[in-house]
This record gives C-alpha cells, structure tokens and sequence, in this order.
C-alpha cells in the first residue's frame, strides 16, 4: 500500500507538471501588447492566441471589438482591451442606445469567457484638434459607463481613452508637466470621470519620436534605457525619457486637482527600419528599447515620482502591419512578422535582470528557438508534453497494480 501511495504521488505531481508545461518555458509577462490590424497578411486569431499563451503575454489591447478575436482568447485568461473608434464618438455622446447597442453586440456575448477589463472610447482625441470630437468624448465615456452600469458589467470593465503627446503644454522637466490650455475645458471633466469610476488616465509615449526629431540634442542611451548620467528634476534623477513623460502626466493631472488617477502605458515601441530621413529606426534600437523596458517592468519598477507604483506598459505592436499609413517606420514597429518569426531577438528580462540590455541579446524569454518560426515553437512545446505523458503514463500506471 505504502509503495502504491507513494506511486501515486508521483503520477499526480508528473501530470501536473506537464499540463503546465508551456507556461514554465516563459517567465510569465507582466506587460501587456498591442495587436494592430492593419495589414492583409495577418496569421489568424486562432494562432496567434497560442502564440501569446506560449509566452506568458496576459495583457492584449485592440484597436476595435472584433469578435474573431475575442472568440479566440475564450477561456485563455488574457485580459482584453477593446476600442471604440473616434467615428463613433459623436453617436455614443448623442444617443445613449447607442452605447447601450454596443455594449450588448460587442461585450456582453463574450464576458466572461474572453477577459474584457476596459473599454477605450476613441484614440488621441486631443491630438487632431477637432474640439468638436474633444467635447463630445466624456459625454460618449459616461455613455458607455451607464451602460456597462444597466448590464451589471462596471464591476469588471473599466472605460478610459489613449492620449498622446500633443495632449501636454510642458513636460519637461517633469514636475513642469502642464495639459493644453485649449483643451482644459475637456480634460478637467475627464479627470473627473476617471476619479469617479476609478478607470486609468492611458497615454501613448514614443520617446523614438523626440530621438528623431532632435537626435543632436536627445540622448540616445537616455531614450534606450541605457547607462548615461540622467536628469535631475529638483530631488528627482530620471535615467531614461520614458519615466519622465509619465511622471509629467502626474504632475499635470496634480494641476488640476487630481492625484489620485494611475497613469498606464497604452502605447510604446521602437520601429526596427524606417525611412532614410528616420534617424534612429533600426532593429538594434528596438531590441535595446523594448528589451530594456520589459526588464525593467519584469523588475516592477516605478517612476522616480511613483517608485512604488509599478510602471504599467502594452507594447506596440505584436506583428508588423503592411497596410499603415505614413512613414516607412510605422509598419515596422512589430516585435513578429506576419509568419510568426521574430523581427529581432531580445531579452525579456527576468526581476532581479540587468536593465542595460545590449541590443539583439538572446532572450529566452521571448525567444527559445532563436530565428525558429514561434507558431510552430509553439506547437512543438505542446506536442514534446503530450508526448512525454502518453509515454511516462503507461509505466507509473504499472506501478500502481
């Protein structure tokens, strides 16, 4: 009895282990990632679900609600961000059915085997300067709040809206950061909102862009996270420009009275090439750029102004997307290209990892099989656990009779 007891245990501990095998291969991800679709030779949602699981990456934002997608995630546990687009601002302010229609087609049928824990209305509304759109966003943001309300579902879904840069007067130093005056009569309700439903302010923060603008005067270690002497802002040192932009955002929300919202990374990245005149897109900056900031949210850093508030971050983007817009570099920020292999090698990071990176390190935290396609790396992991059981299982089995 005493050896088949024993046996048992370790048929038990055996099974469990190997049903667990992919997610031992990857350090489970604290960052999130952007997956844009703007491309016509995407993989299908399907494959690309098995390729976040397989490495760990809980966190995804879309730029709509499309329902392949979220059917796909079904029971993955990743957390979904799901977008409503500025077309549709005006109609969500103007006709509260209409928020209450979408919310009905595009998230109660999925919730809650697909994760949706936030809603985005419209993106960088006060970078285009329509102040059309700019007034009607916070009426369309408590539109999609009540109806979450009347269909049970504010508990678990939040409802925010990605900024960008243009939406700051001043941000630096940091402690200077300042919001447009122009935009003031907005912004402050919108605080206000995020107070109230306890919802994130998001911003979208690409130091690439200042780098490129002005590589004479910008650092590049500074925007890579590499070693340089820093900034000081008053008792404050900031080694990398990404830190500075957040905690600008906080002091410009401290101006209007609010210190009680969290700021979130709804965008960041590095394009691996761009066109002649882009100074600074290549596949050594990205790694060094991405690689290093994933060390650094793998460590659980915080800003010099909120060191123990872990920096909250998604990634832009998952795949590369041939069909965007603009500049070479905007359809080369993805870490994968469309058939799954890497556009770069980077390292991850693990807490407690060096956050000096060189570029195109190996990771084996984003990437076991080097150059390898990761949708079949995925699939191989799964069939080597497979395998492993069917062949093990048979001979504990024995031990037990």
């Amino acid at each position: 009895m005493e050896r088949r007891a024993s046996s048992s245990l370790l048929l038990c501990l055996l099974v469990l282990s190997l049903l667990n095998a992919d997610n031992t291969v990857w350090a489970q991800q604290k960052f999130g990632i952007n997956y844009g679709q703007i491309a016509n030779n995407l993989p299908d949602p399907t494959r690309v679900a098995g390729l976040l699981q397989s490495m760990n990456v809980n966190k995804v934002k879309l730029y709509d609600a499309d329902p392949k997608v979220l059917t796909a995630f079904a029971n993955t546990g990743v957390e979904f961000i799901i977008a409503i687009g500025n077309e549709n601002i005006q109609t969500m302010a103007t006709n509260p059915g209409a928020a209450r229609q979408w919310v009905s087609q595009h998230v109660q049928p999925f919730i809650p085997a697909t994760r949706i824990t936030c809603i985005t209305v419209g993106n960088e509304v006060f970078g285009n300067n329509d102040m059309g759109m700019a007034a009607n966003l916070v009426p369309a943001m408590q539109a999609v709040h009540d109806a979450l309300v009347a269909a049970g579902l504010a508990g678990q879904v939040t409802v925010s809206s990605a900024h960008s840069a243009a939406v700051l007067a001043s941000s630096f130093p940091p402690s200077s950061g300042a919001f447009q005056e122009s935009f003031a009569p907005y912004i402050k309700p919108l605080l206000d909102f995020h107070s109230k439903t306890g919802s994130a302010f998001l911003f979208n923060a690409y130091p690439f862009f200042a780098y490129k603008g002005d590589p004479g005067s910008v650092s590049l270690p500074y925007v890579l996270f590499q070693p340089n002497a820093g900034v000081r802002d008053g008792g404050l040192v900031y080694d990398n420009m990404l830190y500075a932009q957040i905690d600008a955002v906080y002091a410009a929300m401290k101006v209007m009275g609010h210190t009680d919202i969290p700021v979130k990374i709804s965008e960041t990245g590095w394009p691996s090439k761009g066109d002649e005149d882009e100074v600074g897109a290549s596949a050594q900056n990205a790694a060094a750029y991405n690689g290093n900031l994933m060390q650094r949210v793998a460590m659980g850093q915080g800003t010099p102004l909120k060191p123990n508030v872990p920096v909250d971050v998604f990634v832009f983007a998952l795949f590369n997307e041939n069909m965007k817009p603009g500049p070479a570099s905007e359809r080369n920020y993805g870490l994968f290209y469309p058939n799954g292999s890497p556009v770069y090698t980077i390292n991850a990071g693990s807490p407690g990892g060096s956050s000096s990176g060189g570029a195109g390190s190996v990771g084996r935290t984003f990437d076991p099989y080097s150059s390898q396609n990761m949708f079949s790396a995925a699939s191989r992991l799964r069939r080597l656990s497979l395998w492993t059981l069917l062949l093990v299982l048979p001979m504990l089995s024995a031990l037990l009779w």
